[in-house]
């Protein structure tokens, strides 16, 4: 039996140093050679691939890239700022140049549609940094923009950001007058009632929408060109429509905010825009910029030098700037901007899978990553704890700084691939995983599941206010995130009897839809929610001969491809009959895999092609091409292609199937047996919650 080890480390710009492959050849995973076993020795290269991608400080961080829609906007912002890079714009206008598609039009995802919003974003980015707008990539983007309802069809932030410029009048823009920020929490909209994204990017639009910037670009640079009617003409934007009676209620109530704000008095908007600067100041104290998220810093950025700030005077706009450039990945003569990072994320799933193929619980790059871990916990009382006064910290979040943000999906994640890495054995680290747990129980929604960031936040009507044409203003329960928070109590040894879990199962059985499936909030799609859903089933030790289970499980046969993996395409969220349908993926098969296996379907013919398809489709050095997006950001709006999600997901499905196939407990088997702990009585995870 031969093993495998991490090969030599090399060293990165991209956020720390790789590891020295001495510090990991001490503790080998055992596999079988690939000539005598494609699987083991698909496992044993892919293992050692990922296990050469951690960093000196035990994290994982693989690139995570959306559309073209956040380079164009950072190049734009780079104008508005003064911080212009010609080097770095060219080589991010490449990048831009390099998504069109033949039809002239910029896509939200690899192979999907043109897109209006990304189109005009694309289009100015490039026109600013040079571009011809006679050059044959902008004659045939302005055609399609034109046929297409011209620029003025644009969505809201791609409004604001024409506004900005000059390039459409602020009257266009839904009002969001500055004293939003005064709201009471009982009032039907306030930022209590928002997203956590939405708080952090509306908090300092308040300031813009307040000062109405004007930053004009030479005329030569303009884009009258992408506009049906003259854009000085343009009054009203967003149209009645009798089918949305809510929406149009919305509607006039915005049309009667732009006729009264002229009268405001001036010393009450100037109290509401300092009010906002001070929030904006207090959520950007840490190194990882407001929010975490791009489209925040760079509003952050922007109503901070309005007022008149700059970053060689003012701590907290020079750290914020600092949080964007970090963001932005240069190698060699190519570029492209992120909209945040995945640390945390990357680091707790590559645990889990490099686990359950088999890397032992003392191996150094485990112990590493779980340090590193605990050092990232969050305790800081961020907004959440607005409806939770008396629940205390222990969460994570997505990034490396976030502190306000910790979330239910990085936290039940984290706490899964600490248990599978062994980490309760210590007592200490017990008590701060019970810490997390207990506050992940105190974050359940009344209905039942979970949300990402807050409790309660599901005030769906919300979603018809001009401003949220995006349609994700709120944070309410999702069956993936639900899944995520059972499979983590069961993980621990508490079944269906405990409360938490019994009030979850209710939620997702609710929302199972009519073909079997689950939706996917943040991942695409139902093959991403069934997946969560049923691993969660399966921790608990459910009858998988339930017919909503077996409901579920011939969902994905049936939906399995006749390559043997699973795909699916992001348009689902824009049209649900085509759930489940896509070109194979990877990650989707893994997915697919996992939630087999996890409720009994392991010799079944499904899974065995799945396997098959991932032990075919290897690259044979480093992990699985995948160039479809299969991570979401905002459903219909923004998604995402995680890069590391082809590299730790098939592993993980791989080492599980080879164990399961094998009669190996997986390590979550393990934890309900020799490794299971006493965690004390229910107390000790009782959730002091206030919704």
């Amino acid at each position: 039996m031969s093993e495998f080890t991490a090969t030599t480390h090399t060293s990165s710009a991209a956020g720390g140093v790789l590891l020295e492959s001495a510090g990991l050849a001490a503790t080998p995973v055992h596999a079988p050679a690939l000539r005598q076993d494609p699987l083991a020795g698909t496992i044993s290269r892919s293992g050692t691939a990922l296990l050469d991608r951690q960093y000196h400080d035990g994290y994982w961080r693989f690139d995570l890239e959306a559309d073209t829609t956040i380079p164009s906007e950072y190049i734009l912002l780079q104008h508005f700022m003064g911080t212009v890079d010609a080097g770095r714009h060219t080589r991010l206008g490449d990048y831009i140049r390099s998504r069109q598609l033949p039809d002239g039009s910029w896509p939200l995802y690899e192979g999907g549609p043109g897109n209006v919003s990304a189109t005009v974003k694309a289009y100015f980015a490039l026109k600013v940094t040079g571009e011809s707008m006679d050059s044959p990539m902008m004659s045939c983007a302005r055609r399609w923009v034109l046929s297409h309802g011209g620029a003025e069809s644009s969505n809201v932030f791609t409004r604001i950001m024409l506004a900005t410029f000059g390039q459409l009048p602020w009257r266009t823009v839904p009002a969001m007058p500055a004293e939003i920020i005064w709201l009471p929490r009982w009032f039907f909209f306030n930022l209590s009632r928002v997203s956590y994204w939405s708080r952090c990017v509306i908090v300092p639009l308040l300031i813009l929408f307040a000062k109405r910037p004007l930053h004009r670009v030479p005329e030569h640079l303009c884009i009258r060109e992408l506009f049906v009617s003259a854009p000085e003409n343009i009054v009203h934007i967003d149209r009645y429509d009798l089918r949305r009676p809510m929406r149009n209620a919305f509607i006039a109530m915005d049309r009667l905010i732009k006729k009264v704000e002229p009268w405001a008095p001036a010393f009450i908007r100037d109290h509401s825009v300092r009010k906002c600067e001070q929030w904006t100041r207090e959520h950007m104290e840490g190194d990882g910029g407001i929010g975490g998220i791009f489209p925040a810093m760079a509003n952050a950025v922007m109503a901070l030098k309005i007022l008149g700030h700059t970053p060689t005077s003012d701590a907290d706009m020079a750290r914020g700037m600092q949080a964007i450039e970090d963001l932005v990945l240069d190698d060699g003569d190519k570029s492209y901007v992120q909209p945040c990072v995945s640390p945390i994320w990357d680091t707790c799933l590559s645990i889990n899978a490099l686990a359950e193929c088999g890397v032992t619980k003392n191996h150094p790059a485990l112990e590493s990553a779980v340090s590193w871990l605990f050092h990232k916990q969050v305790f800081v009382r961020g907004d959440w704890s607005e409806n939770a006064p008396e629940l205390d910290g222990g969460g994570w979040a997505f990034q490396f700084e976030n502190e306000k943000y910790p979330d239910v999906d990085d936290t039940g994640m984290v706490v899964m691939a600490l248990l599978r890495a062994g980490a309760h054995q210590h007592p200490d680290r017990r008590r701060r995983i019970t810490q997390a747990v207990n506050w992940v129980l105190g974050m359940q929604n009344p209905d039942g599941g979970w949300g990402a960031f807050d409790i309660g936040n599901n005030h769906v009507y919300l979603n018809n206010i001009p401003f949220a044409d995006h349609g994700a203003l709120v944070d309410p329960s999702t069956a993936d995130l639900t899944g995520r928070c059972i499979e983590m109590l069961a993980m621990m040894g508490y079944d269906r009897s405990f409360p938490p879990i019994a009030r979850g199962l209710e939620f997702l059985r609710r929302d199972q839809k009519p073909s079997g499936a689950w939706y996917g909030r943040w991942g695409v799609n139902y093959i991403y929610g069934t997946w969560a859903v049923l691993v969660a089933l399966g921790a608990l030790g459910e009858d998988a001969n339930q017919p909503f289970i077996l409901k579920a499980v011939q969902w994905l046969m049936d939906r399995q491809n006749s390559d043997g993996g699973w795909g699916e395409d992001c348009n689902t969220y824009d049209d649900p009959s085509l759930c489940g349908h896509g070109r194979s993926t990877a990650s989707q098969t893994a997915w697919a895999v996992l939630g087999l296996m996890a409720v009994g379907e392991v010799a079944s013919e499904a899974v065995q092609r799945g396997v098959q398809f991932l032990i075919r489709n290897f690259d044979g050095k480093d992990g699985w091409e995948e160039a479809p997006y299969t991570g979401t950001g905002f459903p219909k709006v923004f998604y995402l292609r995680y890069h590391g999600y082809s590299h730790y997901f098939p592993l993980w499905a791989l080492g599980e199937y080879r164990s399961r196939t094998q009669g190996i407990p997986t390590r979550q088997d393990a934890l309900k047996s020799e490794d299971r702990v006493d965690w004390g009585p229910m107390p000790a995870l009782r959730c002091r919650k206030m919704h």
